[in-house]
């Protein structure tokens, strides 16, 4: 299984700043003044294997989508963030156009998680089929909205895909694209739903938007069990635990540390930090990256949760 992530950012879309490219060019300039780099086998040699990540990569700007592979012509999708489009490209270009079937798990329908579905351009290609999934009774109206006017230029009845939606029941399991999908309601503003995905004995858990209250057993234990043994949470970390516990409590989203102790709880394999706040820039999320890891070392008992944060271009193999 490989998962691949098209989008991580959470609540709006971020582009990077001349300021911050700048920043990255004059920190990789400076230290590879007297290598010798003449060459570009030599200059890429230097920035893959010796700069740090946060001077030769970024974490990226798009919002929520990620891509599960599947191992059939069927692609698998968890939301339609601004990195549906990127996505969509990718695709189109590895396929020379020809029509393929999506399928799209939709944890809500806020904006910023169906935002990129206008610029998805297979569902302007006739023969192309996307089916989306979601627990939401307003889904399809949500898709609907997006398109024409005042908001959009093409109406969705222009579109020249097959769509379909199918509204999912929480608990409850289903087969889709070869996987056993079972949603999950979370704690979020109008309701948000994780989904757990299974194939041949490997789990991937997708929880984003959803605020955890770990001081609720009650509520804490479901989730527990919902990310049991997981091979990967894919986890909402908006926050910090102070902001998640003080001034954006209730607001709909967790934090890193609170990840790592349901992980831990669950003996889940691996924890990846997803949903970024736009607020922060590079060496900020890198920072709280090094934190977490930290955190799950010194509370670590018999049982290690690897962490990594998600960003724009990582694939996972699983």
């Amino acid at each position: 299984m490989l998962v691949r992530f098209w989008g991580t950012r959470g609540s709006i879309p971020v582009a990077a700043t001349s300021a911050a490219i700048q920043k990255k060019l004059v920190s990789a300039l400076v230290q590879a003044s007297g290598r010798g780099l003449d060459t570009p086998d030599k200059a890429r040699a230097f920035v893959e294997q010796e700069l740090d990540f946060t001077v030769s990569h970024t974490f990226g700007g798009n919002s929520s989508c990620v891509e599960i592979e599947t191992g059939t012509p069927e692609y698998l999708l968890c939301d339609m963030g601004s990195g549906a489009r990127p996505f969509a490209m990718a695709a189109l270009a590895r396929h020379k156009g020809q029509p393929q079937t999506y399928q799209v798990l939709i944890s809500h329908p806020h904006w910023d998680h169906i935002m990129g579905f206008p610029f998805f351009m297979p569902a302007y290609i006739p023969g192309n089929a996307i089916h989306v999934y979601g627990c939401h009774a307003a889904l399809e109206e949500a898709f609907r909205r997006q398109h024409g006017l005042p908001s959009f230029p093409v109406d969705f009845k222009q579109l020249g895909a097959t769509i379909d939606f199918t509204r999912l029941t929480p608990g409850e399991a289903r087969s889709i694209a070869g996987f056993t999908v079972t949603p999950k309601r979370q704690r979020h503003g109008g309701d948000s739903y994780g989904y757990r995905l299974e194939r041949g004995g490997t789990a991937v858990v997708y929880s984003t938007d959803s605020e955890h209250k770990l001081d609720d057993p009650a509520e804490a234990q479901p989730f527990v069990e919902f990310f049991r043994r997981a091979d990967l949470v894919i986890f909402d970390a908006q926050y910090s635990l102070a902001e998640a516990m003080s001034i954006k409590e209730d607001w709909g989203h967790s934090s890193n540390i609170v990840g790592v102790e349901l992980c831990q709880l669950a003996e889940a394999r691996r924890l990846c930090l997803y949903h970024h706040e736009p607020m922060l820039d590079d060496e900020q999320l890198a920072a709280v990256l090094r934190e977490t890891r930290r955190f799950e070392e010194i509370t670590r008992g018999s049982h290690r949760v690897e962490v990594l944060a998600a960003y724009d271009g990582l694939e996972l193999a699983l």
